[in-house]
């Protein structure tokens, strides 16, 4: 099965991630935690934090995916992740946000972005969530009470998944790269055999 690397191309305009999407099932397997009933003194008033927690982007994990040209994986490596987690925050995509991918959301706004740099001490071990280093982290506000209430509470969303537009660059299978290479070399061979042959007849 075909494994493709997705990257960034810097030269196109609209390259790079555009919105954050909550998702039942997020392709990179990973839920976030919903930080709830954590008091908050504002005026002796006790209210929720209605936030999401969760990995946007995991280093060179396999997303299975299935389209026009059959079935095949794609992955992001770290460095992608760094570029892509930077350009949303440089293009201001704080607030944009789906559901399922299909439906615009309003009132949910990332709060805080960062790249997992020690598995151990990272913030996200404190919640449970055991993610390697390259990992783009996320939290995200829900200003919104009825996503809140009839999404997150209930659970019907689980994780994070992101859109957007990125190049791909493909990573053939070793068996083919040998076969590649077999051919190849009896090309050549050829080559050097006909070379061979004219300078005998010479």
């Amino acid at each position: 099965m075909k494994i493709i690397e997705l990257i960034l191309d810097e030269e196109q305009e609209d390259s790079g991630i555009e919105a954050i999407s909550i998702v039942e099932s997020p392709a990179i397997e990973s839920d976030f935690v919903a930080l709830n009933s954590e008091e908050i003194k504002l005026a002796e008033i006790s209210k929720e934090k209605k936030i999401l927690l969760g990995a946007l982007l995991i280093p060179n994990k396999p997303i299975y995916r299935k389209g026009d040209d059959g079935e095949y994986y794609i992955f992001f490596s770290k460095e992608t992740i760094v570029k892509a987690s930077q350009m949303y925050l440089k293009n201001g995509y704080q607030n944009k946000t789906t559901i399922e991918h299909e439906k615009t959301l309003e009132g949910l706004t990332l709060v805080e972005s960062w790249i997992v740099e020690d598995e151990v001490q990272d913030k996200s071990r404190k919640y449970g969530l055991n993610v390697p280093v390259g990992t783009w982290m996320g939290a995200v506000k829900v200003n919104n009470d009825e996503i809140w209430k009839e999404y997150v509470k209930t659970s019907k969303v689980k994780g994070f998944s992101i859109e957007g537009y990125f190049a791909d660059k493909m990573e053939r299978p070793k068996e083919m790269v040998q076969e590649d290479l077999s051919k190849e070399d009896e090309i050549i061979n050829k080559i050097k055999n006909i070379l061979t042959s004219e300078n005998e007849t010479k």
